[in-house]
């Protein structure tokens, strides 16, 4: 059973699996992250940090403050899981020039915090241009496609799956779902994308824009809003199965 504090992490989420695969289980968590507790491994996507610093640096006037939340965020979260391992989908800074004395500071502190979380990220277009993490940072460094028990973890989307493949975890498109009503109302909301053999996490960070995915045949949209996911009404792509909300009866789908 989980601890309280994990519960109430789960809080509003939704689990999914890649049949046949009992393995492949993930929880996707409104606070735009997923969840795979058979390994208590947390995967997020496109955190950006250093955004706003590289945006003033550039003569663009945006608060400061972005980071520092997002940091905030995300170690909550690290702790009321109880995550032993944490995978960044690429993306973790975003420029060279965000790399400010005040952000190194604030991420040495935070790994401080968390020093017994294995960090691993996986590469994205705009780590190849920030760089790499420092290495004191403790971060294992890699390339996609990541192998990690069966999934792949990656930063883009494919754009073709081979047959059989293992499915895909990634983000770099930062999606959002665009709901309008019979009143003209029209709202924006960040969303998970299931697609064929390939799951697209929103963007962690804040401070993002976002793509707006389609309703379509070929993926299904789950949309963060109300401190739940909730998935829309679609067919769902192979191999993908809605299992339950965390507080829904176990084995109950969600439609």
């Amino acid at each position: 059973m989980a601890e309280p504090a994990q519960a109430d992490a789960l809080a509003g989420a939704l689990r999914v699996r890649a049949a046949p695969d009992p393995a492949a289980e993930l929880w996707l968590l409104p606070q735009r992250a997923a969840w795979w507790p058979r390994e208590a491994t947390l995967f997020v996507a496109d955190v950006h940090l250093g955004k706003g610093a590289a945006l003033r640096a550039a003569g663009v006037a945006v608060p400061a403050g972005s980071s520092a939340a997002d940091l905030e965020r995300l170690g909550a979260l690290l702790r009321a899981l109880g995550a032993r391992r944490l995978v960044v989908l690429g993306d973790w800074l975003h420029a060279r020039t965000g790399r400010t004395a005040a952000l190194r500071a604030a991420l040495h502190a935070w790994r401080h915090a968390h020093a017994d979380v294995r960090m691993v990220l996986v590469r994205g277009n705009h780590d190849d241009r920030a760089g790499d993490p420092p290495p004191e940072l403790g971060f294992d460094v890699v390339d996609e496609p990541w192998p990690l028990g069966p999934w792949r973890a990656c930063h883009a989307p494919p754009r073709a799956l081979a047959p059989q493949a293992a499915p895909v975890l990634c983000g770099h498109v930062h999606p959002v779902a665009v709901l309008r009503g019979p009143g003209h109302e029209r709202l924006r909301l960040p969303c998970f994308v299931l697609r064929r053999g390939a799951l697209v996490l929103p963007a962690f960070g804040a401070f993002t824009g976002g793509w707006a995915v389609p309703a379509g045949a070929e993926a299904a949209r789950a949309v963060l809003a109300d401190g739940r996911v909730w998935p829309l009404p679609q067919q769902w792509p192979a191999p993908w199965q809605p299992v339950a909300a965390a507080d829904e009866p176990q084995g109950q789908a969600t439609s």
